[in-house]
């Protein structure tokens, strides 16, 4: 007779579940759901069109989470029907699926544990994420791209809408920066952890001594802030630049001079737009990272936490938070953690969970110390 004994795993899943969805508040998120819904519906919504993106965007993070929370529960009420079908036919097919299935909610729910962690004051929105090379030459910005390919692949994994707002490419390989935004409810929280310098190690595909080459790529996340516009920033305070956008070797992505690089004079902040078709269009997008960033940093003042700021990450010794050694011993190491990963294709095709998932656990332990 097939014996297919999970009921212990699955009680101690569903205890962590049941603890999830309390932390969610399953109520008022729905109560949430009904008020953005009708302010959606309004028929005068687009008037302001600001306003509906911005009740759209919330309607539909609120709805993602709760069918994320659905299909959760739903899936365990199968998996419990399937255990019990796999004992009564004596399937051992239906028994490998229900094992498989088990280790994968277990995954899934992980993942939940580690969101109802993220209960700072901005973890819960969408993030703008930038990455600049720094020490190392061409192994430098190439490094900063096979970053830049990682964090969209892991927004790929998690089917995270993603839109690349510049990119600056390197005269030899690679890019010297980049700017994307990742649309996803807790984006922020979740991607907050992997701000700093990350390192690299490796034989130099750029040399011609074969010999070990280190460089250094620095990340800085931020919030999208959707007060940002309370900041004021006087016309005399920035510089405005246009230039032509453009791609890898020069190629014109159009024919005019549409991108936009405003420097905040006062602080030196420099925010750089080319994604949109319109002079107009980069503008606004590059203002409104920059509001966020001038935000950010008065309060990040305030709280004398000016190291915080992505200006004092140095993107070489002595900083970097996470190492990769593509040579002899194959790892990814997070120094802050001690979380290591021995197959570094993985990390760089986007399975980050688990760095991350230790990152923001070390974080919460940090902060309640």
């Amino acid at each position: 007779m097939l014996e297919l004994d999970l009921a212990a795993d699955i009680q101690a899943l569903r205890s962590t579940f049941a603890d999830i969805k309390a932390v969610v508040d399953v109520d008022a998120l729905t109560a949430e759901i009904a008020r953005l819904s009708e302010e959606a519906g309004a028929p005068d919504l687009w008037d302001d069109v600001e306003k509906a993106q911005k009740v759209t965007s919330a309607l539909s993070h609120r709805q993602s989470e709760l069918k994320r929370i659905a299909d959760l529960e739903a899936r365990l009420d199968d998996l419990d029907v399937l255990i019990e079908l796999a004992v009564e036919m004596e399937d051992e097919e239906s028994a490998d699926e229900a094992r498989k299935e088990l280790a994968e909610l277990e995954d899934v729910v992980g993942q939940l544990e580690v969101q109802t962690l993220l209960d700072g004051e901005y973890d819960s929105r969408s993030a703008v994420v930038t990455i600049r090379s720094g020490a190392g030459g061409d192994d430098a910005t190439d490094f900063a791209e096979m970053l830049l390919r990682m964090y969209l692949r892991w927004a790929e994994r998690h089917k995270y809408p993603v839109k690349v707002m510049d990119t600056s490419y390197a005269e030899g390989a690679g890019i010297k920066s980049a700017t994307f935004e990742i649309d996803a409810p807790y984006a922020y929280g979740t991607l907050s952890v992997e701000a700093g310098t990350h390192r690299l190690a490796r034989i130099s595909p750029f040399g011609s001594a074969d010999k070990r080459q280190t460089s250094f790529a620095a990340v800085e996340v931020i919030p999208v802030m959707e007060e940002a516009q309370e900041v004021e920033v006087p016309e005399g305070d920035i510089r405005v630049d246009v230039f032509r956008s453009s791609g890898p070797g020069g190629q014109s992505v159009n024919t005019t001079d549409s991108a936009v690089r405003i420097t905040h004079l006062p602080t030196g902040l420099v925010v750089s737009m080319q994604n949109e078709k319109s002079q107009i269009q980069n503008r606004a997008a590059a203002m409104r990272v920059l509001q966020t960033r001038l935000m950010l940093l008065q309060r990040e003042e305030e709280a004398a936490k000016k190291k915080e700021l992505a200006g004092v990450i140095t993107a070489s010794w002595g900083d970097q938070m996470r190492s990769y050694f593509l040579y002899g011993q194959q790892l990814v190491k997070d120094l802050r953690t001690g979380y290591e990963v021995g197959n570094p294709a993985s990390v760089f095709d986007g399975d980050l969970d688990g760095l991350i998932a230790a990152g923001i656990r070390w974080r919460k332990r940090k902060d309640d110390d």
